[in-house]
Formats: C-alpha cells, sequence, structure tokens
C-alpha cells in the first residue's frame, strides 16, 4: 500500500486494539474522521485491517502478538509517533501482557501521550488539535514577519 507523504504538520497516530474493543476502536475513528484522516496513522495488523475498513489509510505492523506492539514501542522510542492510541481490554487476560506492559512503559519514558479508552483519546485528541492551530498561527505570524523585512 502506498502511504500518503507526511507533512511536517501531520500528527503521527498507532491504533492498537485488543478484540474485544475493536468496536470501540471503529466507533472512536469514525466519530474523530476529519483529524484521522489529517494524521499519519500506524495500526497492529488486525487493527489496521478494521482501519482500513473503514476506508482509513494506514500502516500496518505485525500482529501485536507477533512483535506489533514491540514495533510500536520502537517506533515511540525513536520519537516516530506523536500519540499512542490502545483500546485495551482490562478484563480479558492477554498472552502478550508483557509487550503491552513495554509498550506504555516506552510511552511513559518518552513521554508520549498514551490514550487506553475512547474518553482520554477524545481529549488527547482536542489537544493535539490546539497544538496544530498553535502551529498554524505561529507560522502565519513568521511568514508575516518575513514579508516585513
Amino acid at each position: 500500500m502506498k502511504s500518503k507523504k507526511v507533512k511536517p504538520s501531520m500528527t503521527k497516530i498507532a491504533i492498537v486494539s485488543h478484540d474485544g474493543k475493536k468496536a470501540e476502536m471503529v466507533d472512536f475513528i469514525l466519530e474523530h474522521k476529519e483529524f484521522l484522516e489529517n494524521s499519519m496513522l500506524f495500526a497492529t495488523k488486525a487493527t489496521g485491517g478494521h482501519v482500513e475498513r473503514v476506508g482509513f489509510k494506514v500502516q500496518k505492523m505485525l500482529s501485536g502478538p507477533l512483535g506489533g506492539d514491540a514495533q510500536i514501542g520502537a517506533m515511540v522510542a525513536e520519537g516516530k509517533l506523536d500519540l499512542v492510541v490502545f483500546f485495551r481490554d482490562p478484563l480479558d487476560a492477554h498472552p502478550h501482557e508483557t509487550d503491552v506492559q513495554m509498550m506504555m512503559r516506552i510511552c511513559d519514558v518518552h513521554a508520549v501521550p498514551l490514550a487506553t479508552n475512547s474518553a482520554s483519546a477524545s481529549l488527547v485528541r482536542k489537544g493535539l488539535v490546539l497544538k496544530r492551530v498553535q502551529l498554524e498561527e505561529q507560522r502565519k505570524s513568521e511568514m508575516i514577519m518575513i514579508d516585513r523585512r
């Protein structure tokens, strides 16, 4: 799949979802369609398939238990992600829980926002929208100052 060109202002977001939370994840991405269409999306394999089926472009990693969670953790450590949205199912056992914990720890170490449900993801999205607006206003004022010289 061809990936879209990343603009400097594009927010880079990883989306991960346990099986029991896939429907909630799909509801979230449809609810925030405009914001996510202007973002670069990454996802673990099964989650990425759901994201694609509702019309979004996404770069898919490996399946979570087969290394996808670790790949996303590596992207966080390398400074390649602005946000991780992880629809976790806290009521179900997951054989790759150590990978999940690693990804969450890496987000904490590198101060990358991690939302683990739709309510926290919505709040983080609002903050990122404000950040985009502020960056755009800053660029405009810098351009005005350049034009005045």
